[in-house]
């Protein structure tokens, strides 16, 4: 008699992963809170959540660092998502911040950088001891080195030469009062991988994540498009191109790439293919050092 054989597929093995990491979180922490931006990856994660903790309510709020640069579609899908599940947004407002001078805006526009000190001081307005991030292995090497329970001094701050090993996936959570731990659920996980996803579970995302028509420029070899957050530069030239988008970010900073994937499953056709990462072909900020992530990471950014 043979015993029968038991098969686990790649994406159950990932999802049963990131779905027991979230249930350790909730048992061992106070105050967790689950970052969502109406990005792919905190789309995913927060249907993981449901997951996780059904047919209960997802026993942790979300926050938003609204940069105040949001595609008009992220923000959309990310309030009637929020509706849909019954949950409690918590938005850390950077235009607040700066009205309030708390932090100042670049003279180029741009405002990832200062996500940071709002991030930090709405983490410890509520006093979140944990915090989710959708972050990847394979988006960039800073975020190859991070673990998936990530120790954050009272600072907010990474060390990467201080980090705890994490065997046999044994998370430390052990933290003192001031200091906190940055969750990465999806860090195992592919670009490939959040789209088969999505499609497995018929997942529903922002329409920017389809090919569609936009007005665009070409900036520093990327396809940058026109709004109220990023005008042509004289010189620059307007032209229609059909486009999607890898990422969602600040609009001011955030390419789209050209595409005619208009689908679920002509995008998992183009990523399948592409030898690209997401954030070296769509992401300025990412371009002004080769260290650029791991600096802001250092700073206490996601």
């Amino acid at each position: 008699m043979t015993s029968p054989t038991y098969r686990v597929s790649h994406l159950d093995a990932l999802e049963a992963e990131s779905i027991f990491v979230m249930r350790e979180v909730v048992a061992e922490f106070e105050r967790p809170a689950l970052l969502f931006s109406g990005g792919k990856d905190s789309i995913v994660m927060l249907r993981l959540a449901e997951k996780a903790f059904a047919p209960a309510r997802i026993p942790f709020p979300v926050m938003h660092v609204d940069t105040g640069h949001n595609f008009p579609e992220v923000l959309a899908y990310r309030d009637r998502r929020v509706a849909q599940l019954g949950l409690n947004l918590v938005v850390a407002s950077v235009q607040e911040a700066i009205d309030s001078g708390t932090v100042r805006e670049p003279a180029d526009g741009t405002r990832n950088r200062i996500q940071t000190p709002v991030l930090l001081a709405a983490q410890e307005k509520y006093r979140f001891d944990a915090l989710f991030g959708g972050a990847r292995r394979d988006e960039e090497k800073a975020r190859a080195k991070e673990r998936v329970f990530s120790f954050r001094d009272d600072f907010g701050q990474w060390d990467p030469k201080n980090q705890r090993p994490e065997l046999w996936s044994l998370y430390n959570g052990r933290h003192q009062p001031g200091e906190s731990i940055r969750v990465f659920p999806l860090s195992n996980w592919t670009e490939l991988d959040i789209w088969r996803y999505i499609e497995r579970e018929r997942i529903e995302l922002p329409s920017i994540y389809y090919a569609h028509d936009r007005d665009v420029v070409v900036r520093d070899g990327m396809l940058y498009a026109v709004n109220e957050y990023l005008r042509a530069r004289e010189g620059e030239e307007i032209v229609t191109k059909r486009v999607r988008y890898r990422t969602v970010g600040d609009a001011s900073l955030t390419a789209a790439v050209e595409s005619d994937a208009d689908t679920v499953q002509k995008v998992i056709a183009e990523v399948a293919a592409t030898r690209l990462t997401e954030r070296g072909a769509t992401r300025g900020d990412d371009r002004v050092s080769e260290a650029s992530m791991e600096d802001r990471k250092r700073e206490g950014y996601f």
